[in-house]
């Protein structure tokens, strides 16, 4: 009975070392998929860009990344690596670079996902009817990337826009204020002088 009581107990811690190893190596990858995206498109080429093809988004992205912008997915809320930055700087899209947002307009709506009240860029804005999971709603996308970003609802701050953009941090890499210029986003600089609208 001992003997059997030890085999068993050795299986369990087997497994248990087995699913940190690899739950380990899941995160760094994962990580290194987001490293390595984002020095490809570490300056951004506007007009220029050309969306890379499904495999090479598959080897690029992170399989969080491509589930959201490729297969219209959600990341889980709270858990997520933008929902609570409070940092200076723009949001983009992961794939093409295109500005979307700024932090000059993010705010906690309590969600769990980055939500801004505002888009620093429409051009950049693709609306789209959304009637999945039985409602319907207003899907945001990316113009050149056509990356599925989020929802837009008329549930934002009264006393702006009242609109909320609720976005997957895992579509959009953080640029900060300091690496803006050299990234190709300089003329964005403007929205955090000093503005009585902002």
């Amino acid at each position: 009975m001992k003997n059997t009581v030890f085999k068993v107990g050795m299986l369990l811690i087997v497994c248990l070392l087995s699913f940190a190893a690899l739950y380990s190596y899941s995160k760094n990858d994962e990580t290194a998929s987001i490293s390595k995206f984002s020095k490809i498109n570490k300056v951004y080429t506007g007009e220029n860009f050309v969306k890379p093809s499904d495999k090479e988004l598959k080897e690029k992205l992170s399989k969080m990344q491509y589930k959201v912008t490729q297969k219209d997915g959600t990341e889980p809320p709270f858990k997520n690596e933008y929902w609570d930055n409070k940092e200076p700087g723009i949001y983009v899209d992961v794939v093409s670079g295109e500005p979307l947002f700024a932090s000059v307009h993010k705010y906690k709506s309590g969600t769990g996902w980055p939500s801004f009240f505002e888009t620093i860029a429409k051009e950049n804005i693709v609306s789209k009817v959304d009637k999945s999971l039985f409602r319907t709603r207003t899907e945001i996308r990316s113009k050149n990337a056509d990356s599925h970003l989020g929802h837009v609802f008329e549930d934002g701050p009264a006393d702006s826009t009242g609109l909320r953009y609720c976005m997957n941090s895992a579509a959009l890499r953080f640029v900060p204020k300091d690496k803006m210029e050299e990234e190709g986003y300089a003329k964005y600089l403007t929205l955090f002088e000093e503005n009585p609208k902002l």
